[in-house]
C-alpha cells in the first residue's frame, strides 16, 4: 500500500468515528496532495449526492482552504452566507444541502497532511464539545500517520548497505527507530495499524530468526530499548514502566536467552533473530 493510499484509508476510517463523536450526519475530508497547495475531498460518509467527491480545494479559499492555511479548525454556522470565508464552492456545498460545516486540519510534525469535515443540513452553532471531539479524531489520524511514516523510515533506514564507519552508524538508526516503534505499538488503539506496525519491526529480524526463543512483547520492549544504550531510568521512562518493573522484565529476558549480563542478552536476542 502506497503512503498516500494508506493516508486515505486513515481518512475514510476516521469520518465515522467523527460521525459518531460529533453526532453530526455528514462528514467527507481528504488529504493534501503532495507538491500542490490544495487538498482532494476523497472520502464521505452520510452524504445523498457526490458533489462533494474529488473536490479539490486550494490553501486559503473555502472553509477548508482556510484550515489549512491557518493550520487549526475553522468553522461557519451558515457556509453560503459567511463572511469568514470565500466562496468558491458554493454550488458542490449547496447541491450536498449542508450548512453549518466544521473543518479540521490533520497537522503531522507542523505541515498539514489533510483536513476532516462535519457538518449539518441546518444553520446551527457547533460548539466547544462537537469541535473538540472533531479535534480528537483528527488527532487518532495524526498518529496513525506519524507511525506509517516512522514505520517506513525503519524499512528504509534497514535498505542501505553502507560501508566502513557508516554501517555501525546506521545500525545504530535502525535499533533506535526499532525500539521506538516498539515502545509506539501499545498505545495505538487500531488492532490493524498496531499489527501493521509490528509487522514492519518483524521485518527486520524475521529471516534469521531462530526456532525455540521466544520473549513476551514487553521484554522485547526493554531489550530493544538497552540493545540502543538506554539505562532502566531512560527505559522505564520511554515506556512508561517502574524502574522495578523494567529491571524485572530484563531479568526474565535474559533468563530465556541464557545471558548473565545486559551484553550478553542483546547479543543473544541478534543471534536469535529477535533484534535488527
Amino acid at each position: 500500500m502506497t503512503a498516500d493510499a494508506a493516508g486515505t484509508v486513515e481518512i475514510g476510517g476516521a469520518l465515522a468515528r467523527l460521525r459518531h463523536a460529533t453526532g453530526l450526519p455528514v462528514a467527507f475530508g481528504g488529504l493534501v496532495e503532495s507538491g500542490r497547495p490544495q487538498i482532494r475531498i476523497s472520502q464521505l460518509s452520510g452524504t445523498t449526492t457526490t458533489a462533494l467527491r474529488s473536490l479539490a480545494v486550494t490553501s486559503g479559499n473555502g472553509l477548508g482552504g482556510k484550515a489549512v492555511a491557518l493550520a487549526r479548525p475553522c468553522a461557519v454556522t451558515d457556509y453560503s452566507s459567511s463572511r469568514q470565508i470565500s466562496h468558491e464552492y458554493d454550488v458542490p456545498v449547496a447541491a450536498e444541502g449542508i450548512r453549518s460545516v466544521v473543518a479540521v486540519p490533520v497537522v503531522v510534525r507542523r505541515r498539514v497532511r489533510g483536513v476532516l469535515y462535519g457538518a449539518l443540513r441546518s444553520a446551527q452553532p457547533l460548539g466547544d464539545r462537537t469541535l473538540g471531539a472533531a479535534m480528537a479524531v483528527a488527532r487518532d489520524v495524526e498518529q496513525a500517520l506519524v507511525v506509517r511514516d516512522e514505520a517506513r523510515g525503519l524499512l528504509a533506514a534497514a535498505r542501505p548497505e553502507p560501508v566502513g564507519g557508516d554501517q555501525c552508524a546506521a545500525w545504530e538508526q535502525v535499533r533506535e527507530a526499532h525500539a521506538a516503534l516498539r515502545a509506539l505499538a501499545p498505545r495505538i488503539t487500531d488492532p490493524d495499524l498496531r499489527a501493521e506496525l509490528l509487522a514492519a519491526c518483524g521485518l527486520l529480524t524475521a529471516p534469521s530468526r531462530k526456532v525455540g526463543v521466544t520473549l513476551a512483547p514487553r521484554e522485547l520492549d526493554v531489550l530493544s530499548w538497552v540493545a540502543a544504550g538506554a539505562t532502566n531510568a531512560a527505559v522505564a521512562e520511554r515506556l512508561g514502566l517502574r524502574a522495578e518493573t523494567v529491571k524485572g522484565y530484563l531479568r526474565s529476558a535474559m533468563r530465556k536467552l541464557g545471558a548473565h549480563t545486559r551484553g550478553e542478552a542483546v547479543t543473544a536476542a541478534r543471534r536469535a533473530g529477535l533484534l535488527p
